[in-house]
């Protein structure tokens, strides 16, 4: 009976494997064989160009890195973009989910439209944003004149707005992904917790500090978490409205890698910044699965 049993059990698993293969068989050779690939590049002196010879060179990409002033200026400006993206980010998002979740009129059509950046593609939101910041012709600064303010700033061209700029830029796209998770967190917050604090005397901002933030605690973690590992990881948008310049001043670890890589043909070398990054984001990713499993806890 036993032995009956156990037969079964592999068959059921044998089934079960087989149902399965065909959707892990495109996700092994779509993701983890190139992801594997790419790590193993990273222990090599790979380079551009025909007949190239590559050999394994352990640890020296890495050491490389370390002694690398651009590696680390571009780290500390992801780290400062990643951060303050996702703080301007989650403050306005928040603050916009709460509007949208009165009882206001016309709300449906605000709501549509605070989805907009999110069904444009971040090149195109790019494209739009550098004709918005020209420093000639663009309405911020026409508008700056028309105000009796210094309209001939060079937004994405001088070294001391670039990066603010990018940020700018970057929280506007991100926006509606972010609002929109806190607004369906609102909508589960239970109206009898707010009828039960307003009849204890505690007022809006009470009410707010109390019962809302606490129950939006477990979205607010996943979302920030996540914003933040994807701001960290950005690339196209920063790409197009600056490529990294004006004089590395927006020059994210994405485009270092991308520049090494493809600009001056050091695949090894790119590839284990790239290998960095992972670890850099795995990191980010433990503090997320922490965060949401202490929020399950509580």
């Amino acid at each position: 009976m036993t032995t009956l049993v156990h037969r079964r059990r592999r068959g059921d698993g044998r089934d079960a494997w087989l149902l399965v293969l065909p959707a892990l068989i495109p996700v092994v050779l779509i993701s983890v064989y190139p992801l594997v690939q790419g790590i193993l590049l990273g222990f090599t002196d790979a380079e551009a160009g025909l007949n190239q010879v590559t050999h394994f060179n352990g640890l020296a990409n890495y050491e490389r890195l370390l002694d690398n002033d651009l590696f680390w200026a571009s780290f500390r400006i992801g780290l400062i973009w990643a951060f303050s993206v996702t703080i301007i980010q989650f403050l306005a998002s928040l603050g916009l989910a709460l509007l949208l979740n009165a009882n206001l009129r016309l709300r449906w059509l605000a709501r549509t439209l605070a989805l907009v950046p999110w069904a444009m593609p971040p090149v195109v939101i790019a494209i739009m944003w550098r004709l918005m910041l020209n420093p000639t012709y663009g309405p911020v600064n026409e508008t700056l004149r028309t105000l009796g303010l210094p309209g001939d700033i060079n937004w994405l061209g001088d070294f001391s707005t670039a990066l603010p700029a990018v940020i700018v830029v970057g929280v506007w796209a991100g926006m509606p992904q972010t609002t929109i998770t806190l607004l369906a967190g609102l909508q589960n917050v239970s109206g009898d917790l707010h009828e039960a604090a307003a009849i204890d005397g505690a007022g809006t901002w009470q009410r707010f500090w109390h019962v809302t933030l606490p129950a939006l605690r477990p979205v607010i973690t996943a979302i920030t978490s996540l914003d933040l590992i994807w701001n960290f990881n950005s690339f196209a948008l920063v790409f197009v409205l600056t490529a990294g310049g004006p004089g590395g001043k927006t020059m994210l670890p994405m485009l270092f890698a991308y520049n090494e890589a493809f600009r001056y043909g050091n695949f090894g070398y790119a590839a284990a910044l790239g290998n960095v990054m992972v670890v850099v984001i795995a990191a980010f990713l433990f503090f997320y699965l922490r965060g949401q499993a202490r929020s399950r806890e509580s």
